[in-house]
């Protein structure tokens, strides 16, 4: 064969091979964009076989970039090695108490730096945190702590957070918890001061070997989620989760040269699993607030120079619905990654603001199964073709829109959807796509799960999600299906605030759901209450009811009595309250 036959061959492969790439795999050049992005991801899953963990790499890090800034808070600046010699200083106190790997600690707290020193002392001792949610209150905070089965708690400085100890203090001591308070003045009985206690302790590395049988498996976290039997449930963090949490800072582009803003609570994931964790992975710099505030949002990225900011949904509306400044575009930030966008606020935010990259992704505390949206796809969450789902298993099934149950052939399987089609999504439940269920019953996990969907004995996790996936396979959120519906950034069960009415004396009856609201992401809790025939209803008296139990985001701001719209100006006041914009 002459060189001019090899040389019109490979001219003809070079003409042929992207005509019959378009007639036989269309989205090659898609898939492997995707998957050039997705590199960041086979680095994380060596450190999880090679049980690299989170804690890990912030000793690393401390060790490497010692006087980088790891934290800005307020006017507070800490570095890696402070925050290090500083959780060295928790962790070494907890264990001259006698605390150890396996144990839980709850901690309920406001964002401040002592989070971050506490969460990161306690797990060098391979101890779980139980991360309380800061609004809940009596019955509910003492049910999400008892359910952690900790025997220490750990309250932040805000008064509010000391004076929900204190109602439940009398429970807590029967059980024989010691409860440690930050700040000054602790005077209450039965309520320990912490802050000098760990001033006073060694910041000398904690030795590794009180950790050394902590495996990517075991739980680092407790994480609370909606739940669907009244009350919520304690989803478990393992050490792999946290690490595969890590990935998304350095998905969306993020190096150690860029400071990350994150204004929302330590006690979910968005913060603690993808900030924290994000933080430490990349060795960037994290500025953390107190509390979300629209009108101070922009500043605070002009002050502390912020390149990336964190975000959900209804945060970026509540952006966009400030007055419009001359000043808003003159800001250093280049990306923003979070969930929960939609696409009428996605368009505003980055022409107003002049942020060039979304990154929008899609995830559950306690789920298998997610999507980043890579490709920076126009209101997608993520990008699904047949080799993405192969290489990261995930179906999308049909489901009954009444019951929310995925619907079964005459074989007793699951129906898969089409492109272009609505379908639930799941994910098979394997040694690499793992789920870690919740704290507690067993029975509380396996309601998750979904058997026998295309073989016998095989299981799926069941998001509960409704996901739409386009003809190109990108990947958009419809809807979440069951008892829980999400409003202000929380996700709220339906059956605990039934559970929660219908434990107030008038009422025989009531049914909770969640409502769209124009101009708002997610929805408002409606109640349909029947009032008993030989009571009366007493607006104020219900909302002091609900509001003892519940905390702000899950209580009702529209209530229909015996089937018919009840409007006072009470209501109104207390529906007006919960709808503002937060300044």
């Amino acid at each position: 064969m002459g060189w001019e036959t090899v040389l019109y061959s490979v001219l003809a492969g070079m003409v042929t091979a992207p005509i019959l790439i378009k007639l036989f795999y269309p989205h090659f050049l898609t898939d492997a964009r995707f998957i050039l992005k997705s590199i960041p991801i086979a680095k994380l899953e060596r450190n999880i076989k090679n049980n690299v963990s989170i804690i890990t790499r912030f000793i690393q890090q401390a060790a490497a970039r010692p006087d980088r800034r790891f934290l800005m808070f307020e006017e507070e600046v800490y570095t890696y090695r402070q925050m290090d010699r500083w959780s060295n200083r928790v962790g070494n106190f907890f264990h001259g108490q006698g605390l150890r790997a396996g144990e839980t600690v709850a901690i309920f707290m406001l964002n401040e730096p002592a989070y971050l020193a506490v969460f990161l002392g306690l797990s060098k001792l391979g101890t779980t945190s139980a991360l309380l949610n800061s609004n809940l209150r009596s019955k509910s905070l003492l049910h999400c702590f008892n359910v952690s089965g900790a025997k220490n708690l750990i309250v932040g400085k805000d008064e509010a957070l000391r004076s929900a100890i204190l109602e439940i203090l009398p429970e807590l001591q029967q059980q024989g918890v010691t409860v440690w308070v930050l700040g000054d003045q602790v005077q209450e009985n039965g309520l320990l001061p912490l802050e000098e206690r760990v001033e006073a302790a060694s910041g000398e590395p904690i030795p590794e070997e009180l950790r050394a049988d902590i495996k990517m498996k075991d739980i680092m976290a407790f994480i609370y989620t909606s739940g669907t039997t009244g009350l919520p449930k304690a989803a478990k963090v393992s050490y792999a989760r946290m690490v595969y949490a890590s990935m998304f800072f350095g998905l969306s582009g993020a190096t150690k040269d860029d400071v990350v803003y994150c204004a929302l609570p330590l006690y979910h994931s968005a913060a603690l699993c993808i900030g924290l964790a994000g933080t430490v992975e990349t060795g960037c710099t994290w500025v953390l607030r107190r509390k979300f505030s629209a009108s101070k949002f922009w500043d605070d990225c002009r002050k502390y120079n912020v390149t990336v900011v964190q975000y959900i949904g209804e945060l970026l509306r509540y952006l966009c619905a400030q007055p419009k400044r001359a000043n808003d575009k003159d800001n250093q930030v280049w990306g923003a990654l979070g969930n929960g966008l939609r696409p009428e606020v996605w368009s505003e935010f980055q022409e107003r603001f002049g942020v060039s990259d979304v990154v929008e992704f899609y995830a559950a505390t306690e789920g298998n199964v997610g999507f980043v949206n890579l490709l920076q796809k126009f209101g997608a969450i993520g990008y699904a073709s047949p080799l993405m789902r192969k290489l990261r298993p995930c179906n999308f099934v049909k489901y009954d829109v009444a019951t929310g149950e995925p619907i079964r052939d005459e074989n007793g399987h699951c129906i898969e959807t089409k492109p272009g089609e609505n379908g639930l999504v799941i994910a098979p439940i394997t040694q690499r796509t793992f789920f870690d269920g919740y704290a507690g019953k067993k029975a509380l996990s396996e309601k998750k799960i979904l058997r026998d969907v295309f073989k016998k004995g095989d299981g799926y996790f069941n998001s509960g999600d409704v996901l739409f996936m386009d003809t190109d396979y990108f990947v958009y959120f419809v809807d979440r299906l069951g008892d829980t519906f999400r409003w202000k950034g929380e996700n709220v069960a339906t059956t605990e605030v039934s559970q929660v009415l219908s434990e107030h004396e008038p009422i025989q009856e009531a049914n909770v759901y969640g409502v769209k609201i124009p101009g708002y992401d997610g929805r408002a809790g409606m109640a349909s209450i029947i009032v008993r025939p030989d009571h009366s209803l007493d607006l104020p008296e219900l909302y002091e009811h609900v509001a003892q139990y519940l905390p702000s985001y899950a209580v009702p701001r529209l209530i229909i009595k015996n089937v018919c719209l009840f409007v006072c100006p009470f209501l109104l006041q207390v529906m007006m309250a919960g709808l503002e914009w937060p300044r």
